[in-house]
């Protein structure tokens, strides 16, 4: 076990961040493959806006595991959670931009309507909301400026983003779908092993 975990540290530090970036647009240009050759089924626009959330979702969680590996397996692949957050929003602004440009066709009456109507709307753009200031501040020079306790603040605001991402994805399914709830087992799972990690520390500050 010690071997593959050296063998995962050596490779993780060889290996830059850049390529994740063109690994993440492959999926998006696959989608619009699949929607110019029929692909999508009969409602490609509700096809799209499932797929790119369900993506987003997806890296939101691998960003969660980046610290239990580290802690608890040692392998250290933290260099990568960055890129993987801002791959996330990445997915998640388009999921918003195919709702309200495909979907409802920028008619913001009946966007607010559907926002004010349906609840996991209204979380998943809390969620949305949650996310844009850690997608600006997801640079060495916001660490600078805000200065890294303060970021480190800051940047706990993923933790109640990604439950909420969680939550809009097993409500906007309107049954109980093992899939969509197992996702959200793993969400609480993670959040509670660094829910661990981080109070023992704050309650050894305080004592």
């Amino acid at each position: 076990m010690s071997a593959l975990v050296d063998t995962i540290n050596t490779t993780a530090r060889k290996v830059p961040t850049w390529p994740l970036y063109v690994l993440a647009l492959l999926p998006v240009a696959w989608l619009v493959w699949q929607t110019f050759t029929g692909g999508l089924g009969i409602d490609p626009i509700k096809t799209i806006e499932h797929q790119l959330g369900l993506w987003a979702l997806q890296v939101f969680i691998a960003t969660l595991f980046v610290s239990p590996m580290r802690r608890y397996l040692g392998c250290n692949i933290l260099k990568f959670r960055r890129p993987l957050g801002l791959i996330c929003f990445f997915y998640v602004s388009l999921h918003l931009l195919v709702w309200l440009l495909l979907d409802l066709q920028l008619h913001w009456g009946e966007i607010w309507k559907d926002i004010l109507k349906r609840p996991y709307i209204m979380i998943g753009m809390a969620a949305f909301v949650l996310m844009i200031p850690l997608a600006i501040t997801s640079n060495n020079a916001s660490i600078k400026k805000l200065g890294a306790k303060t970021w480190q603040s800051l940047h706990k605001l993923s933790y109640l983003a990604v439950f909420l991402g969680g939550l809009h994805f097993v409500m906007v399914q309107r049954v109980w779908e093992f899939d969509s709830l197992t996702y959200l087992a793993i969400i609480i799972v993670l959040l509670g092993l660094r829910f661990r990690q981080v109070f023992p520390k704050q309650r050894n500050q305080n004592s």
